[in-house]
């Protein structure tokens, strides 16, 4: 992969992955109301998630959605719907090491990495990705070079944005605050997917 190639997939993968998005939301709240340990399945689930996701456009799959155009459509509404289950879930949550009766889960690493499929910031990243980056004549040279780059940010992003949320746990001690926290990011995730449906 030439050099300036090279530059510009590694400022693209970086602000894709480290830019607010429905990971990053869910990963901050998960930070703060569960902690850094226990947050981990979750941050291993989107990077795993994400690469095999990104494998998969590059076996073709992006091909598949534009010959079949209804896969889109059942792809925004099942991503949709997953989407407002999981701000409900983030809204509800409550901070683990305060109410360990009704405290609930973080998501696991199959969640996380299922949530891949129909996260429409890490599928458009995918897809351009491909697009922009993979020359056909080198196609697997510049595959594994995508992939480690993108492997790289995400992890980075992954635990920036957890570390965020661990960071702000200690000022949201007073439950009520905790609690306006979840909501807030429960609606951000809903906001997130306006994009998508429209």
């Amino acid at each position: 992969m030439p050099y300036d190639l090279f530059v510009a997939l590694v400022v693209f993968a970086f602000v894709m992955a480290m830019t607010p998005g429905p990971n990053n939301i869910m990963l901050t709240a998960s930070g703060v109301n569960f902690g850094f340990a226990r947050t981990v399945p979750h941050m291993s689930g989107v990077t795993i998630g994400f690469l095999i996701l990104v494998a998969a456009c590059a076996a073709g799959l992006g091909l598949v959605f534009t010959a079949v155009p209804v896969l889109q459509i059942v792809l925004k509404v099942a991503g949709g719907a997953y989407m407002l289950w999981l701000a409900w879930k983030v809204a509800n949550a409550k901070p683990s090491d305060r109410d360990a009766e009704t405290a609930g889960e973080p998501l696991t690493f199959l969640q996380a990495a299922a949530f891949q499929w129909v996260n429409p910031k890490g599928v458009l990243a995918a897809l351009s990705g491909i697009a922009l980056f993979m020359r056909p004549d080198h196609a697997l040279t510049d595959f594994a070079i995508m992939a480690t780059v993108y492997g790289v940010a995400t992890l980075a992003s992954v635990t920036v944005w957890t570390g965020f949320g661990v960071a702000l746990r200690k000022l949201l001690g007073n439950p009520r605050h905790a609690r306006i926290f979840n909501i807030a990011m429960g609606l951000l995730l809903v906001a997130s997917i306006v994009p998508m449906v429209t």
